[in-house]
């Protein structure tokens, strides 16, 4: 039991008495969260007696140790007893947040518990520390005021034990804790934290919530149309907008971004309870979709330190449409592997296969892993560039002591070199798997030593002796990442700073240089340019004679017109001929021709050879617009093609309409150059745009045509004519 103190020791109340009275002007971080956020928060009125216990017993195991003889308030070692683990996530997420808040203020608080003299007077049980100094930060939290309690809550009573001796000291604890800002000079004590733990609370209160899409269940547009019949509204950001609006996110196009405080609101809905809506940190989406970009048809994911079992599932997503496996590997409990069947049957992925053992034990000559082409490694890091700490251990399922580094803003040197030694072994050991042909490494650390020293060390010391190609960094490539930031990003890293709208993140590219002497298969490159979006609306699974049969008896009388089968081909061709190109290329070149696939600046076109004149035209606004060109000697129209430039937006066929387009006769863009003019045959020809499976009008080459509302293009991109390609 805990005794209360005599009288003796409130002989000086009435000085106490005034000195409290300064303790509530400024007694908690209240102010400091009105300065930063504009709305305002509703009053607090404490926490049930579950969250204070849980809460204590997380605070138990992730409390700073101390030297003997700075030891002020002893700790015990034997946790509270407490209620079964809750499920629900708001009371798992309020228990680790008032841990990790009296972890902050772990010296103000026990400062303030020896300066009020509840200790040593009052006789408390050592395994009753860590409970007073959680409820003692939540007291002073509510501005010393009464807990409110529900009739349906059932009390602890080790709890209300605390909290009558915390009630008794009231205007004691109050006074010393005037004191203590007065020493540091401080309106609050949220001021007496250091910077970086104050820049990292400012930035968490306004970063926003990142949710991706389960493709597999539902289609962006559908999400579209259920939010906005819900009242929402599609904004391009959604930052410092306190209505119920979402955005599209700059890099990974099925992730939507929403403002922080619908959250709750946003659970309620059927597409988070469904699982069509995943909330999810950006550096995340970020990783698998590097990896996307890196498959061909067939090529199995090997997962490294997953953390979050959302990470697995959206990988899963994204491969849905190819042959890829997934192994997820380092799942240690069987006993979890039904729950997380149940998880991804819900989620309807399909081609997750876990492994138990721990991934550096794990061969390079495993079996299993023969196809294995991309590994994701996503190892632990101190993750200082995550702003809500709370969130992201409980989301990944981080070990809580990466509280401890959050607490003080940094993580010391010995640990530092701890992980950094870890992350070095895993990259290594990836780096062996002799089938894989890429690497994407990726962290949440705003260290150098664990992200480009860890990589280029890796680099450095490779095993060379390896019947395989030694790997080269490559410039990650994310589906909507603009040529600037790639161009921007000399040293081939993608790094994001934390902010006020995203954490921070890491991501490293590593991929193996292609034998010269090994032979690509057609079958493969045709596979590369399916999986890299090249060949949207053609199909390449076999297809049986029964089907083929189906197919023949549904084809209405009229035949498509030859100009579809040789867009076709002569997509094929041109994929062939960049794959031909890439495989002797250095990284450099090959970056160079991503950014060739972008519609260069309006320019003027120099004057072509007597043989073969280009006509230019207006460039498209939209890169997913194709561009045409021809060759005047050989007018025919059923030898005309189709270039398809468009940047792949969904891993599906899409059904494209037929569309028509006539041209102008062609027109010289140098008027005034004679000499060309004198050498063109005097014939005009007209262009069109063929859709790729349904059946065209018949073409007739009349200037009467151009009268169906379509604007004359002017100019072309003078990159395609500086550069002739043969296949077009």
């Amino acid at each position: 039991m805990l005794h209360a103190t005599s009288e003796l020791e409130f002989s000086n109340k009435k000085n106490t008495e005034e000195i409290s009275q300064l303790a509530f002007l400024e007694l908690s971080d209240d102010t400091s969260t009105s300065e930063k956020t504009s709305t305002a928060l509703p009053e607090k009125t404490g926490y049930p007696d579950p969250v204070y216990v849980m809460a204590a017993n997380i605070f138990q195991g992730i409390r700073f140790e101390k030297s003997p003889e700075r030891v002020l308030i002893k700790y015990g070692n034997e946790p509270l007893r407490s209620l079964p683990e809750s499920e629900d996530k708001s009371f798992q997420r309020s228990s680790y947040e008032l841990a990790f808040s009296a972890l902050k203020y772990q010296d103000i608080l026990e400062t303030i518990l020896i300066d009020s003299y509840i200790f040593p007077s009052a006789t408390i049980p050592d395994h009753l520390s860590s409970l007073i100094i959680v409820m003692l930060y939540d007291f002073q939290d509510r501005k010393f005021q009464a807990r409110f309690l529900s009739d349906n809550e059932e009390p602890i009573a080790e709890v209300q034990e605390v909290e009558n001796l915390l009630n008794s000291f009231k205007i004691k604890l109050a006074a010393a804790l005037a004191r203590c800002r007065i020493k540091h000079d401080a309106l609050s004590i949220y001021h007496i934290l250091p910077e970086t733990v104050r820049n990292q609370e400012l930035r968490a209160s306004t970063l926003p919530l990142y949710a991706w899409i389960n493709t597999c269940k539902i289609s962006p547009e559908e999400v579209y149309y259920t939010l906005k019949k819900r009242g929402y509204h599609k904004v391009k950001s959604v930052l410092h907008i306190d209505d119920k609006v979402f955005a599209v996110d700059q890099h990974c196009y099925d992730v939507l971004i929403f403002p922080s405080h619908l959250k709750n609101n946003l659970l309620n809905t059927d597409l988070f309870k469904d699982y069509k809506l995943i909330f999810q940190d950006k550096s995340r989406s970020l990783a698998v979709h590097s990896v996307k970009a890196l498959l061909n048809m067939g090529d199995d994911i090997l997962m490294v330190s997953t953390g979050s079992w959302y990470t697995v599932a959206h990988m899963s997503v994204l491969t849905n449409n190819n042959t890829s496996k997934i192994f997820a590997c380092g799942v240690k409990p069987q006993a979890k592997d039904p729950d997380l069947k149940n998880l991804f049957t819900k989620m309807e992925c399909k081609n997750i296969e876990i492994l138990h053992e721990a991934f550096l034990n794990i061969e390079s000559k495993d079996h299993r892993l023969q196809k294995v082409k991309v590994i994701l490694l996503l190892p632990r890091c101190s993750g200082l560039g995550v702003s809500n700490p709370v969130e992201f251990i409980l989301n990944e399922h981080e070990d809580t002591d990466l509280l401890k580094d959050f607490s003080q803003g940094g993580t010391s040197e010995d640990k530092l070199h701890i992980l950094v030694q870890q992350q070095y072994e895993q990259l290594t050991h990836a780096m062996k798997f002799t089938k894989a042909q890429a690497v994407v490494y990726c962290t949440c650390s705003v260290y150098p030593e664990e992200n480009e020293g860890v990589v280029k060390k890796a680099l450095e010391f490779q095993d060379h002796g390896i019947k395989a190609q030694p790997y080269r960094l490559s410039p990650p490539v994310l589906p909507l990442c603009s040529l600037k930031e790639m161009h921007l990003a000399t040293d081939k890293f993608f790094r994001m700073e934390p902010s006020e709208i995203t954490n921070g993140c890491f991501i490293s590219v590593l991929t193996r240089e292609r034998d010269p002497s090994e032979a690509v298969s057609v079958k493969d490159v045709l596979a590369r340019a399916a999986a890299k979006g090249l060949l949207d609306g053609i199909e390449l699974g076999k297809t049986s004679k029964r089907e083929k049969k189906k197919k023949k008896s549904k084809l209405p009388l009229s035949k498509a017109p030859a100009n579809d089968n040789t867009g076709i081909q002569m997509k094929i061709a041109e994929f062939l001929t960049r794959e031909g190109r890439e495989g002797k290329a250095s990284a450099d070149h090959r970056s160079e021709i991503l950014t060739q696939t972008a519609p260069p600046p309006k320019t003027t076109a120099p004057a072509a050879s007597s043989s073969q004149v280009r006509k230019p035209s207006k460039p498209a606004i939209n890169p997913s617009v194709p561009t045409f060109m021809k060759k005047t000697a050989h007018p025919r129209p059923s030898e005309r093609q189709t270039n398809f430039l468009r940047s792949r937006l969904e891993d599906r066929v899409m059904k494209l309409k037929p569309v028509e387009i006539v041209l102008p006769p062609v027109t010289l863009p140098f008027p005034g150059s004679q000499e060309i003019k004198s050498q063109l045959p005097p014939q005009h020809f007209y262009y069109r745009w063929v859709g790729p499976t349904t059946a065209m009008h018949t073409y007739f080459p009349s200037p009467s045509v151009s009268k169906r509302g379509e604007k004359p293009k002017e100019n072309f991109p003078s990159s395609l004519l500086r550069r002739p390609r043969q296949w077009l």
